[in-house]
């Protein structure tokens, strides 16, 4: 069933509104030779009209044309370009780039109904060359570090509470940049960021794949990070409670815990929008695109309300709170490492070599984490600081153009990825045993052990207390 535009077009100028019934008609006639059932949807652009439900978060199926975005979209932390349209003012001549111009400028004037279309979405001149041009290569060289890093993490005699927290992060940062990839490929590598996405059930596993999952794994990701600087805490601070606490059982179901947690913090987000065709004039012609709306549920519950627990319970609990609690103990480590290093000096002087050597090989394992836990903040608060940003802006009904905090997005995303390979260079720099089973298993260089390893750590460098502070996993 058409509807046509007879009704809502005395306000247009007269080309346009010739145009737009000119298409009205000749899609009414296909749709009846066809038998076509789809529903054609028409609207005027009409800035005086409002929405059916007033809310501090914007809507994706805003009635009113204004310079807005949808927020709840706009903060999403991990790859995420956002999956609602631009609109703009009629007046509003701050477009990204021409190309962004060119086609949402159509948009603009013919209907005022959000579809998916990312040029419209995100700052192109951005988002092309980060994520369309330096992303695969980024891609390539995170999948090829942290694969080798669950090989030779997975290898019995490296099994340790220790590094199989290390690998479980090394999986989910591996997944936080798999999941989104074919995607950001054929939008932005392959130049088709400007074209609406159709049908609806790819738009919605395009938002799965690009939004949810990616963001599910960075969130186990953070908190996998957390537990290993707790459990570093335990071992340096608290050694006796080690032995309870961070056995290889125990840390195997607390990283099961984590994971089930990331997936029901996400759980909703796979149900709180529909997707549905609509046929639209875009770019001079009548397109068939997907749009969407907030599902019933989301509705009957307030949308205000779902979004407003669903990004300070985010804030709170997958960005503030670990990254303060991060900086606490990376502080407490390193202050315990210094005391360490002051009484390891003096059983060297005492000839207690045995003591020395183990006192080493703990503060080579804090040392180490330290530096893990350390790159992963430089990137991990500035995407707080933004989360932050966006929560207030929303909450408190502040005027702020989204278009700087889509670029502090981009970036920030961007930062978080380009950091995932440095793990595998923090241990093959600083790891002796690390080096020696990667030689051994992918170089067929075999290199004995001439020193078991404690029961909680890796023996690297040389086995004397003088020497080097190559450092353990």
């Amino acid at each position: 069933m058409a509807i046509t535009l007879q009704e809502y077009t005395t306000d247009l100028p007269n080309p346009l509104k010739e145009k737009m019934m000119m298409a009205s008609k000749a899609f009414a006639r296909r749709e009846n030779n066809n038998n076509n059932n789809n529903n054609t949807f028409y609207t005027k652009f009409n800035k005086s009209s409002s929405k059916s439900e007033k809310s501090t978060w914007p809507s994706i199926d805003s009635n009113s044309i204004s310079y807005t975005h949808s927020a709840y979209d706009s903060s999403s932390t991990v790859l995420n370009t956002t999956s609602t349209a631009w609109i703009y003012d009629d007046n509003n001549t701050d477009y990204y780039d021409q190309e962004a111009n060119e086609y949402c400028h159509d948009f603009d004037f013919y209907s005022n109904t959000s579809f998916a279309n990312i040029t419209c979405e995100s700052p192109i001149e951005y988002a092309v060359p980060l994520y369309g041009y330096c992303m695969p290569f980024l891609l390539v060289i995170t999948i090829l570090s942290n694969s080798i890093i669950v090989v030779i993490l997975s290898r019995k005699k490296m099994a340790t509470p220790t590094n199989f927290v290390l690998m479980a992060m090394a999986i989910c940062d591996m997944l936080t940049v798999m999941f989104p990839a074919p995607g950001l490929w054929y939008m932005y590598t392959f130049g088709n960021h400007y074209k609406p996405l159709y049908p609806p059930w790819l738009c919605l596993t395009y938002n799965i794949f690009h939004e949810i999952l990616p963001t599910t794994c960075h969130t186990a990701s953070i908190w996998l990070t957390l537990a290993l600087a707790i459990q570093r805490y335990i071992y340096v601070c608290r050694a006796p409670l080690a032995r309870t606490w961070c056995t290889m059982p125990r840390v195997k179901r607390c990283t099961l815990y984590i994971t089930l947690v990331s997936i029901l913090h996400q759980s909703t987000r796979f149900f709180d929008r529909t997707y549905g065709p609509l046929n639209i004039i875009w770019n001079d012609q009548l397109v068939e695109v997907c749009t969407f709306d907030y599902s019933d549920w989301v509705r009957y519950v307030g949308i205000d309300l779902y979004f407003t627990i669903y990004f300070l319970f985010r804030l709170l609990f997958v960005h503030l709170i670990p990254c303060i609690l991060l900086v606490t103990f990376n502080i407490l480590l390193f202050a315990a490492l210094r005391k360490a290093q002051e009484r390891r000096k003096l059983l060297f002087k005492e000839n207690r070599k045995r003591e020395c050597k183990k006192l080493r090989e703990t503060n080579c394992t804090t040392l180490m984490l330290i530096v893990v836990v350390t790159a992963f903040l430089v990137v991990e608060i500035p995407l707080a600081v933004v989360t932050a940003m966006h929560i207030f802006v929303s909450l408190t009904k502040v005027t702020m153009d989204y278009s700087v905090i889509n670029v502090l997005i981009i970036f920030t995303n961007f930062f978080v990825v380009a950091s995932y390979p440095l793990n595998f260079g923090i241990y093959c720099g600083m790891s002796r045993q690390f080096r020696e089973c990667f030689k051994e298993i992918f170089l067929g260089h075999i290199t004995a052990n001439k020193d078991p390893t404690s029961k909680y750590s890796i023996v690297n460098g040389p086995r004397t207390c003088t020497a080097s502070n190559e450092t353990v996993l």
